[in-house]
């Protein structure tokens, strides 16, 4: 888009206005036998989240993840709880890691990179993401009880896991300290936050995509 300006000379000027970039968004709907999700993601939003999962600790964690990494996140999914809270846990992974997928594209001009580390009271974990096209999960959390209320501590894993692998990512969790369950797991998902909203950030220097293969898909 251009408009016309006359300078002191009374000559006639156009100047370029820059186009603000298309809204990075993906609406995500899954269905299968066990679970039905369907999820909204806006990546360049103000930290909004509507999250109804049958998983209140869940809810919780996600609500978390957007208000930190400034999504907006819709979800609402419906599963087998009355079995275990696995197959949810797990499917919201991937809808959430395929709502990033979609919302990138081809991922030019994104950072790529990102980290953060996030305390809770006694506990301290690291998140590191690369955005590369290669799904990778090294998972260094640890608890010393198996559940926070009724929320079973080893289903971090098979979310975060589901949630790289859709998303098409590097992911490294690092817990330097910790011993609450509890505050363990929202320093990771907020450390997540904070690390993917790095990763995706627009970096104003490279328009195109950043990796010297051309692609990171």
């Amino acid at each position: 888009m251009a408009r016309q300006k006359t300078n002191s000379s009374g000559q006639s000027l156009t100047l370029a206005r820059a186009t603000p970039p298309a809204a990075r968004r993906a609406t995500i709907d899954r269905q299968t036998r066990e679970t039905s999700i369907r999820g909204e993601l806006v990546v360049d939003g103000s930290g909004q989240a509507q999250v109804a999962t049958g998983v209140p600790f869940l809810d919780h964690m996600l609500e978390a993840f957007a208000r930190h990494g400034f999504f907006d996140l819709t979800l609402e999914a419906s599963g087998d709880l009355a079995v275990d809270d696995h197959h949810t846990v797990e499917d919201v992974g991937i809808v959430l890691g395929r709502a990033f997928a979609d919302a990138l594209g081809t991922r030019a001009g994104i950072r790529r990179f990102g980290d953060a580390t996030v305390p809770l009271d006694e506990a301290l974990v690291m998140a590191v993401v690369d955005f590369g096209g290669r799904p990778y999960l090294e998972y260094g959390l640890e608890f010393k009880h198996e559940r926070v209320g009724q929320f079973q501590t080893e289903l971090v894993h098979d979310f975060m896991h589901a949630l790289a692998d859709q998303a098409r990512m590097n992911l490294h969790l690092v817990m330097h300290a910790g011993r609450n369950p509890h505050h363990i797991i929202e320093a990771a998902f907020k450390a997540l936050a904070r690390a993917l909203d790095q990763a995706t950030a627009l970096e104003p220097r490279n328009a195109g995509v950043p990796s010297t293969k051309g692609t990171l898909t």
